[in-house]
């Protein structure tokens, strides 16, 4: 692995959901900023929570920029060997008759009687759903498309994305107040220390996460991962487990591995999806995919990570990736095409705080760089509400 901070930048992203404090400017020199500022230490005499800084990008909510970029030669070049298409987008809004949003409620998008694509619906009432996410060929006709929503087929015609949102009145009873968060997280080698930060300091970040969520039964799954042929390629901690256990199966992971720059993501990613007990019913369902390296680039294992997306969506996990120093560009686009076809969004680190080797300068528009753990709480908080 190229990354000497790695994990440095991996814990404090997790230890730092305490503090929802002010954000940077991208100016502004973080050496002067004060602990209180930044959102305090961890109490413990390690390092301070709240250093790392970091910007989110949403390109759901810029798509022009987004399709300007796959018109872009270069980016294109490099977007084309992923395997994805967002061109066939549709938008869907579900609303009651109050017009008020409805969350996760199902929605599946059909040509004919094939399906094509199936999410639910967050808490802003909206799904975003493909028509040919890993085809190249021609978009069906809108004329073709047809919605169901909670198993129900609709006659009302369909519009892709260019043609506006498709919007759906419907009576659905309100999930439980349950939000699930899964950390998925890099175990290679160069961990060390920074691990051992982790383990000190998780029970302060899950006391917090629930502070800043009173009202919602938190839950908490991890999975750890490294790669193949070495001492283990996953392991987790499953949702509903009592805070002791889970701290006790985290207390039980150690750095080691890697040497190449790929790692077992795509492994991890089945686990987190399939493996995981994620709830059939629940207010937010949130993935944060921690890592500096793709996973491996061949076809079979893209085909797999492909196919997992696709499988998250349709449960609702929104996908975070949060990249740290050491990712290419093509890991990029990657993990804002995972980001695009579970709707979540983009996270990554920048060089504001001095902390860590070069971050990739990412191909986005203007963004406000914040301190990361506020980032987090204000992601977590926007998904949850």
């Amino acid at each position: 692995m190229r990354t000497l901070n790695k994990f440095i930048l991996l814990a404090l992203a997790i230890c730092c959901f305490a503090c929802s404090e002010g954000a940077l400017s991208p100016s502004l020199e973080t050496s002067s900023v004060s602990d209180t500022d930044a959102g305090g230490g961890n109490g413990q005499g390690g390092p301070s929570a709240g250093l790392i800084t970091a910007g989110e990008w949403k390109d759901l909510e810029n798509w022009d920029f987004w399709r300007n970029l796959g018109q872009d030669e270069a980016h294109n070049t490099t977007m084309s060997g992923l395997g994805f298409n967002t061109a066939g987008r549709v938008s869907v809004f579900v609303r009651d008759g109050a017009a008020q949003p409805l969350r996760d409620v199902a929605v599946e998008l059909y040509a004919g009687d094939r399906r094509l694509y199936a999410a639910r619906t967050n808490n802003a009432g909206r799904a975003e759903l493909f028509a040919n996410l890993y085809e190249d060929g021609a978009l069906p006709p809108a004329a073709e498309l047809s919605l169901r929503v909670d198993g129900q087929t609709l006659s009302d015609p369909v519009t892709y994305f260019t043609a506006g949102t498709n919007e759906i009145a419907r009576s659905a009873a309100a999930p439980p107040a349950r939000a699930e968060l899964a950390f998925i997280v890099d175990a290679t080698g160069s961990m060390g220390d920074e691990l051992e930060f982790l383990k000190r300091d998780l029970t302060d970040v899950l006391q917090r996460i629930g502070q800043e969520n009173a009202n919602v039964d938190v839950d908490v799954a991890t999975v750890f991962y490294r790669d193949e042929n070495e001492e283990y390629v996953t392991r987790h901690s499953e949702f509903g487990r009592p805070l002791a256990e889970t701290m006790a199966f985290i207390n039980e992971q150690s750095a080691g591995g890697g040497g190449d720059f790929p790692e077992a993501v795509h492994s991890a990613l089945d686990v987190a999806v399939n493996d995981l007990q994620w709830s059939t019913r629940a207010r937010a369902r949130i993935a944060f995919l921690l890592l500096d390296a793709p996973p491996h680039g061949d076809d079979r294992t893209m085909n797999e990570y492909r196919g997992l997306t696709v499988r998250a969506a349709e449960k609702g996990i929104r996908i975070v990736p949060i990249v740290a120093s050491g990712i290419d560009k093509k890991t990029e686009f990657l993990m804002r095409l995972t980001a695009i076809a579970t709707n979540g969004s983009y996270v990554f680190i920048t060089d504001d705080s001095g902390i860590g080797n070069d971050h990739l300068e990412p191909t986005v528009g203007e963004f406000e760089v914040e301190f990361l753990n506020n980032l987090l709480v204000r992601v977590v908080g926007e998904m949850v509400e």
